[in-house]
């Protein structure tokens, strides 16, 4: 009789090297919704990185005087703010600010999430006790009190806001790790490595780390939607980046003083940061969605 040697237990997502996980395979997500959303995404994105090629007509911090607080037509399609800035301009200039930090905030938070969530996880005993101890301290000290000393301290500038948000939901990263790493670091195709000599980093990004990615990639998705309505927020507290620079936060504070006589000036950037929160967070739902079921 021949005898055949047993194959050790394999990745569930990695069968003969990295493979993308369920919801970007056959059968994965879709909708009219979800394609809606991802529309409205690229769009922002395009706009916002190829506006400063476009032959506008006016300048974001441009004044025209003749045409305070405008309403939509002529040549500021999208009306004037109250000191006679073209609303579209600086809408579009806008739109970098948001998405800047949007996309970088969570993106630090997910790598100091993953620097600290999988040896925590997966090394266990007083690693995790100190590293969870400190996501804890950091997760109850007040945002916005963290946010203004962080501020005072480097001053208000657009790296500084991403700094500090990405910092600031960083212990949300490392608890979501943790617990998705948790689940893969006792399972059959990561004993079968211990025991086949493989050190612990190469078991980490070679066998947990694809496994966790998808799951993580949702969540920073929903994340994003929170981090732009958060430098929304500090925009319109006169805590984001500095003026003249434009952010839709800004655009809605500016607003706020002539909302009975002009409302679209704080209604136009509200609803372009509701359509691109909306569609971010349904991007991420779906997503998470389609991995749980997984």
């Amino acid at each position: 009789m021949v005898k055949t040697k047993a194959n050790p237990p394999k990745s569930p997502f990695r069968k003969g090297g990295f493979q993308l996980a369920p919801p970007f395979t056959k059968g994965g997500v879709g909708g009219i919704s979800f394609y809606a959303a991802i529309g409205w995404l690229v769009l922002v994105i395009l706009c916002a990185a190829t506006v400063g090629l476009w032959p506008l007509s006016f300048a974001p911090d441009q004044l025209d005087t003749e045409h305070l607080a405008a309403l939509p037509g002529g040549a500021h399609p999208l009306g004037t703010d109250a000191m006679g800035r073209d609303i579209a301009v600086r809408l579009l200039f806008g739109a970098r600010v948001s998405l800047i930090v949007g996309i970088c905030a969570p993106l630090l938070g997910l790598c100091v999430g993953l620097l600290l969530g999988m040896p925590a996880a997966y090394c266990r005993g007083w690693t995790e006790r100190v590293i969870m101890t400190c996501a804890d301290v950091i997760l109850a000290f007040p945002a916005l009190v963290f946010l203004l000393v962080f501020t005072s301290i480097l001053g208000p500038s657009l790296s500084t806001i991403t700094m500090g948000l990405g910092l600031l939901i960083s212990p949300r990263f490392v608890r979501v790790v943790r617990a998705n790493t948790a689940r893969f670091s006792e399972r059959e195709f990561v004993q079968a490595a211990r025991i086949s000599g493989a050190r612990d980093s190469a078991i980490l990004l070679g066998e947990i780390l694809p496994n966790i990615v998808g799951p993580l990639l949702a969540y920073t998705l929903i994340v994003v939607g929170f981090v732009i309505i958060a430098e929304g927020g500090l925009g319109f507290l006169g805590l984001s980046v500095p003026s003249p620079t434009p952010s839709w936060g800004g655009m809605i504070a500016a607003g706020r003083d002539t909302l009975e006589q002009a409302p679209h000036v704080a209604m136009i950037p509200m609803a372009a940061m509701f359509l691109t929160v909306l569609s971010v967070n349904v991007i991420g739902d779906r997503l998470r969605g389609r991995y749980e079921r997984s």
